[in-house]
């Protein structure tokens, strides 16, 4: 009995997505040059003392909190102190400002909110129109670079009571962020690779809840985090395992996790990384250590694509087209697993067309024999995709 409770006692506190550990941010720096479009950070999270695990592959919950500013202007426009009790979406209520600061989203205008904003203000006639159910398109153009503190300015005729006010709006989310480090490097902390979003509309400078809150308001508070298990993006079982790695921009986070961990495992499986990004000059991240994974052989390929530092644009899939001979041998002689994270939207489709297009014309198949092909690289989790 006294042994069990002793055990109880030394027992770390259990940590789940409700209450997630807090983490302390030890690193912010800089990834790219001064004159890149991009603000790429690297961070570094100390996790001493979490008792809890992920593996490569797998993502990291970040739970943010909204910039204050933006939380004072909100309050103001509302004619609010701020000191005002308000429900939260889970526990006990709470002061607005704590509220609109912790527990709710303060940016993106929800349905509900926009309906509530129309029947309120004295002159909505174009937003009421809009929220037609047949408009929602039109919906999507009109609201693009538009934040809810916006309709508040441009509406002051539609009144809210604190209560009522966050009871229009959604819960705060975590952001996912794929793990750029293996434990088995660094056992006590997790990396990320990060584009700090920033971009101007309607005359207002805007920011990306959880990359501006790690980069300018994490320093001095804890970082919460909680694993998020990605199960059909791990390495292969087998060690010997070739793998090719398609991950431009920070894209490339879970590839520097695995080799990461194919160092420190000895794993002999070779690998192979196309990288991109913009400008070779300012925007390669990481350039040191993967050019030191080549000198040591570790990386057994580097092909990389800059995209503005020439007159036509390269990206990956053109690295791809170049060394399609190879790409197919690795995968269909050599059992290579294929792997992409990155951009849904454009990136990750053109390399499904062209790694589509390589099993077609190197493989000797038809159109409908390369797609049952690939299709089957999936099934055999050949073929992993992390795209958002």
């Amino acid at each position: 009995m006294t042994e069990a409770i002793a055990t109880a006692a030394v027992a770390p506190q259990r940590y789940t997505r409700a209450n997630p550990f807090p983490a302390r941010l030890v690193v912010n720096r800089r990834l790219s040059g001064p004159e890149s479009e991009k603000d790429t950070r690297h961070f570094e999270v100390d996790l001493t003392g979490w008792g809890l695990s992920f593996e490569v592959g797998d993502s990291l919950a970040v739970y943010p909190t909204n910039d204050s500013e933006l939380v004072d202007e909100i309050i103001q426009t509302l004619g609010a102190t701020g000191d005002e009790k308000v429900p939260r979406p889970r526990g006990e209520p709470t002061t607005l400002r704590e509220a609109l600061l912790r527990d709710y989203s303060v940016t993106q205008p929800t349905p509900k909110f926009l309906r509530a904003i129309a029947e309120r203000a004295s002159a909505t006639p174009t937003l009421g129109y809009l929220l037609a159910p047949d408009r929602k398109h039109d919906l999507e153009t009109y609201l693009w670079g538009m934040e809810i503190v916006d309709f508040l300015l441009e509406h002051p005729s539609a009144r809210f009571a604190p209560a009522d006010f966050v009871s229009l709006l959604t819960k705060l989310q975590p952001r996912l962020y794929s793990v750029a480090s293996s434990l088995k490097a660094y056992p006590e902390q997790v990396h990320f690779i990060v584009d700090v979003v920033r971009y101007e509309s309607h005359g207002r400078m805007r920011q990306g809840v959880c990359s501006s809150f790690l980069a300018e308001r994490a320093d001095d508070v804890p970082v919460p985090v909680f694993p998020s298990v990605a199960k059909h993006f791990h390495l292969p079982d087998n060690p010997d395992t070739p793998i090719i790695m398609v991950g431009p921009g920070t894209g490339v986070a879970p590839f520097r996790a695995y080799l990461q961990e194919r160092k420190a495992t000895g794993a002999t499986g070779k690998n192979w990384l196309f990288f991109g990004s913009q400008h070779e000059r300012c925007d390669f991240a990481y350039e040191d250590e993967l050019n030191a994974y080549v000198k040591e052989g570790l990386l057994a390929r580097l092909d990389c694509a800059w995209s503005r530092d020439q007159p036509q644009k390269i990206y990956v899939q053109h690295r791809m087209i170049e060394n399609a001979d190879e790409i197919w041998r690795w995968i269909d002689a050599e059992g290579a697993h294929f792997f992409v994270c990155g951009d849904a939207r454009r990136m990750a489709k053109d390399v499904d067309a062209t790694l589509r297009k390589i099993v077609q014309e190197h493989g000797g198949k038809s159109v409908e024999q390369a797609n049952e092909y690939v299709e089957k690289l999936k099934n055999e989790k050949r073929y992993k995709r992390d795209v958002y």
